[in-house]
């Protein structure tokens, strides 16, 4: 990702967060002026509509499709649907056109750990499905240079002409706050950061584990006590987010995760404002209001979010 004129990757530094900025990016998304959700009555229900997005998304363009994995409980649906369907050749067209990559992560740790994304994803979409999409990319956790895998990810990314479809949940924080990806309130992501390299907080660690454990993830005692150690987060940022083609977010596990009612209702109830100094600081305090700055986004959530 570089240029004989102009470096595009330029590491910044915000307090002891380490963003990896695009310097393409100069112009500061507005705000939107209302968000949109469908509220569907399963999680069966989410997950067809889940995978439905993504034929549609295939059926109307060409060549290879760039897909970041959503991790955790809210894409489990449409995992099992596309597991199935592996097992057959009814979707091989549509998985030899899958350029598959993970959304964040939590290091140092091993990748074959119950806790990492790399096995929750083989648990859940299967071998055959590896066996047949055109690549599966995941975070390295296991290096002795974040910084640098972090930039070789980014790269074969963009070489790959970018993002096509985000799937996005939404996670919990403090005050009714709510992180996309891993990006954590306070964290200073700014709309050019494709990518971070975050200290852990004991929120985040806690609420990895326990998503992990309620959504059926094999996990040992010594997956856990390795999994408290670690020491940041790996996260795609503000700028990878709002530069996807397109965006399907599912909540589906309020029921379990309470405290998504409040962050939901704070964010598609917050006014975003126009300045660009006060707007700045909402998402900082609030980086889940990153999604109402991305112009295609398709939300589904359970009833079980308003109650």
């Amino acid at each position: 990702m570089q240029t004989s004129e102009q470096k595009i990757i330029e590491t910044r530094r915000q307090g002891n967060n380490v963003w990896l900025q695009d310097t393409r990016v100069s112009t500061v998304p507005l705000s939107t002026d209302s968000f949109f959700y469908n509220v569907l009555e399963s999680e069966a229900l989410i997950g067809q509509s889940m995978f439905d997005e993504l034929r549609r998304y295939a059926e109307k363009t060409p060549g290879d499709i760039v897909v970041v994995l959503l991790g955790g409980r809210g894409a489990q649906a449409m995992y099992r649907i596309i597991a199935d369907l592996a097992d057959t050749d009814q979707i091989d067209d549509l998985l030899g056109r899958l350029r598959v990559f993970t959304q964040d992560a939590l290091a140092p740790m091993s990748m074959n750990n119950g806790l990492s994304f790399v096995q929750d994803f083989e648990r859940l979409l299967g071998r055959k499905f590896f066996q047949k999409v055109q690549s599966f990319t995941p975070m390295q956790t296991e290096s002795d240079d974040l910084e640098a895998e972090m930039i070789g990810y980014l790269e074969k990314i963009e070489s790959l002409g970018g993002i096509d479809i985000f799937f996005l949940g939404l996670g919990p924080e403090a005050d009714a706050a709510s992180h996309l990806c891993y990006i954590k309130p306070g964290s200073g992501a700014r709309h050019d950061d494709l990518a971070g390299i975050i200290p852990i907080s004991p929120t985040i660690l806690e609420h990895h584990i326990t998503k992990f454990k309620t959504g059926g993830s094999a996990v040992t005692e010594a997956d856990e006590n390795e999994c408290r150690q670690a020491t940041h987060i790996l996260t795609l940022g503000p700028a990878a987010i709002l530069g996807a083609k397109k965006i399907v977010q599912s909540i589906v596990d309020a029921s379990t995760a309470p405290a998504k009612r409040e962050s939901f209702a704070r964010l598609i109830n917050t006014e975003i404002s126009a300045d660009d100094s006060e707007r700045a600081k909402q998402l900082n305090e609030n980086p889940g209001l990153w999604i109402r700055l991305h112009p295609d986004v398709t939300s589904f959530v359970l009833p079980d979010l308003f109650y």
